[in-house]
């Protein structure tokens, strides 16, 4: 099984290492401020106060053990990509870093980080695109002109099978999932039929799912 380490424990932090911790995965939780560190102490596997910049103490801590590192440090640039730095050197395999805008996401791709996620910018994509599409219910950023949406099932959808529908001959997009109440078909086929209130989860080119939502 995966291990984590989080660094930077503010609410983006907290978040994360109290999903993993409750999906059972062993979690090290670390922050400069003790508050914080006992606030979590009792859901994580390990909660340290320590400085994520101090090069002996993350190799103390053993960091070179992990699989994946979070780091979530957001009000200070500097530490963040320090920190980024020195786990990629101490040997973590795959770091995932919290940025606050484009140049310093390139900053941080530069110095290794793995993944660069950008919170405040993606809710608010997600947020738009749903008050713009009332039949959107997500929106998650796949690649470059690519999205995955969750979008309920249009009236002229209903009652027809997906080979009927020819959403992917129609709108050049592929149709990944159907939620139907409290369950999930991960594999839809051809002959499966959408029903109302079913939610398809899709993904293709913006463009093409701009129409589908029209459809």
């Amino acid at each position: 099984m995966k291990q984590f380490i989080v660094v930077g424990l503010g609410r983006f932090g907290l978040s994360v290492a109290k999903t993993l911790a409750e999906n059972d995965y062993n979690v090290l939780a670390i922050d400069s401020n003790g508050e914080r560190v006992q606030e979590i102490a009792n859901e994580v596997t390990h909660a340290v106060e320590a400085d994520a910049t101090d090069e002996e103490a993350l190799r103390t801590l053993g960091v070179r053990n992990f699989d994946v590192a979070v780091i979530s440090i957001g009000d200070n640039i500097h530490a963040n990509i320090l920190s980024t730095l020195i786990l990629k050197e101490l040997g973590v395999p795959y770091v995932v870093v919290k940025a606050q805008d484009a140049l310093h996401g390139k900053v941080l791709s530069k110095v290794g980080a793995d993944r660069v996620v950008y919170p405040e910018r993606d809710m608010g994509v997600r947020i738009a695109h749903n008050l713009i599409s009332s039949n959107v219910l997500d929106y998650i950023e796949f690649a470059p002109d690519y999205s995955v949406i969750e979008i309920i099932a249009t009236p002229n959808m209903l009652g027809n099978t997906l080979a009927e529908l020819k959403l992917r001959s129609q709108f050049n997009i592929n149709v990944m999932a159907i939620k139907r109440g409290e369950e999930l078909n991960i594999t839809p086929g051809a002959n499966d039929k959408v029903l109302e209130g079913d939610v398809l989860v899709v993904m293709g080119k913006n463009d093409d799912l701009d129409k589908l939502k029209h459809y």
